[in-house]
């Protein structure tokens, strides 16, 4: 039950990205209808413009922009299980843990809380941005371990946002991997984990080994601490989800396009 809790936040991540691009591909497709509703119709007396090279390599280009990325997906039948697999253990354990203790919990705790847990990985952002020679965000993640530890008690308060408006930087191994041009391979769900892919798996390793608290003896307290985070982190996200399987005509298909299209985003960064 507790590696259950442990590892299957990362699939709500996941969802609560996917909507938002959602959102956003929605907004635009209005915005192009909209214009296409206002534009005036040519006068049959002008001539056709003619459409230079450059048009058409435009048009390509935009064509090439929209197209959705593409993964190969030979463990079909493994994926789509595993989804439907993370899919039961959201609904009938995270979502009803998340419930009860945001409802427990105030919110400035819950955000202290998390602000103490994005500041002891700092290692995993610290070590992905000098892997991909972000020299200056590497110091940024430094300054902002050294400051938030003191001025923001421990890492409860983020200090150095606050103080100096120095943001923590969304990186890691996964991200580091595709910067060199390393392509997602195949894609993949694992069960608790939820989606990822050959590339992101081995990232998700680094990241791992880069986590203090995994060091922590005995194993058991490790696991506790990991748990309350993933709860914790959670407990903010509630009801996203749900959202992203109302708007999607099929999930599973849905959240695969939506994980390699954060992914892109991320990686080109």
């Amino acid at each position: 039950m507790v590696l259950i809790f442990l590892l299957l936040s990362p699939m709500q991540v996941s969802a609560d990205s996917s909507l938002t691009m959602l959102e956003i591909s929605s907004n635009k497709n209005e915005e192009i209808i909209s214009s296409k509703e206002k534009e005036p119709l040519p006068e049959l007396s002008e001539e056709p413009e003619e459409v230079t090279d450059d048009d058409m390599e435009g048009i390509a280009g935009e064509e090439v922009e929209e197209e959705s990325i593409q993964i190969a997906d030979p463990l079909y039948p493994w994926n789509k299980a595993m989804y439907h697999f993370n899919d039961k253990l959201y609904f009938w354990l995270m979502k009803p843990l998340a419930q009860g203790y945001s409802g427990v919990v105030p919110e400035d705790i819950r955000l202290s809380v998390s602000n103490f847990f994005n500041n002891i990985t700092t290692p995993i952002r610290f070590v992905s941005n000098l892997l991909q020679f972000k020299i200056k965000d590497a110091g940024n993640e430094l300054f902002r371990f050294l400051y938030n530890s003191t001025a923001g008690v421990g890492g409860l308060a983020d200090a150095a946002k606050m103080d100096f408006n120095i943001r923590q930087q969304d990186e890691d191994v996964g991200q580091a991997l595709g910067s060199y041009g390393i392509g997602h391979g195949i894609y993949l769900v694992w069960p608790f984990l939820g989606p990822s892919s050959l590339r992101d798996t081995v990232g998700k390793a680094g990241d791992y080994f880069l986590t203090p608290v995994n060091y922590i003896n005995p194993v058991e307290t490790a696991v506790g601490i990991t748990v309350y985070d993933q709860v914790n982190e959670t407990s903010f996200h509630i009801g996203d989800y749900e959202d992203l399987k109302k708007s999607a005509i099929d999930p599973y298909i849905s959240i695969r396009d939506a994980y390699l299209q954060h992914r892109k985003k991320k990686v080109e960064e």
